[in-house]
């Protein structure tokens, strides 16, 4: 597995964008709709192969049967975090052995779903809660098929992923999750009071920091 993109869950779509329109100084791009989600998102070309999403339930959507990716059904502590600052929250690893991994892992990262965006479609891991893996400190596990990573085909506006760092009041173990989840490329671990995912982004204007 390695570092696929990370995730900025936010309460509304329009609030995501306008927050990293503000951090970032830049328009991030509409992505668009996950029909098998009731979500729709907002994507940022970080290098060839990682990208920024900003992800928010649909509210022109039917709200799908089961729980939706990335906690987004519990609206009050979406709300919550983003308020309280924390709003890179998430952050999704590629593998194409997700079988193998969830057989091995299906505890922590979740059963996988086939899930679309207009053409495009592949296969993603969910919890039966829909919570994230470890509260964010692990990854969720996408395998994107034969058409791989879209980073590539996304509007290059000059952004790249300078670096991504979790805080966590246990790095050490951490850092074993990590190994015996097979991570090769993934954050930076630090100490820290509680889990906090932080990134530094290069944009056109200069290094800028979301977390």
């Amino acid at each position: 597995m390695e570092l696929d993109h990370l995730v900025l869950i936010a309460p509304s779509l329009a609030e995501g964008v306008a927050h990293l329109r503000a951090a970032l100084g830049l328009e991030i791009p509409y992505g668009g709709a996950h029909p098998e989600m009731g979500t729709h998102n907002h994507l940022l070309r970080l290098g060839e192969r990682v990208f920024l999403e900003v992800i928010a339930v649909d509210p022109a959507a039917p709200a799908p049967a089961h729980p939706r990716w990335f906690g987004l059904d519990d609206a009050a502590a979406v709300r919550a975090e983003w308020d309280a600052g924390r709003r890179l929250r998430a952050w999704v690893a590629r593998s194409t052995a997700l079988d193998p991994l969830l057989a091995a892992h299906g505890g922590l990262l979740g059963q996988a779903m086939r899930v679309s965006r207009g053409d495009r479609q592949w296969r993603f891991a969910v919890r039966p809660d829909g919570a994230l893996p470890a509260d964010g400190a692990a990854p969720c596990v996408i395998d994107w098929g034969e058409r791989g990573c879209p980073a590539a085909a996304m509007p290059d506006l000059g952004a790249r992923l300078e670096s991504f760092t979790i805080e966590h009041p246990d790095p050490a173990r951490l850092r074993a999750l990590h190994a015996a989840l097979g991570l090769s490329a993934g954050p930076e671990l630090r100490q820290g009071p509680a889990i906090r995912l932080r990134a530094i982004i290069g944009t056109p204007s200069g290094p800028r920091e979301i977390g």
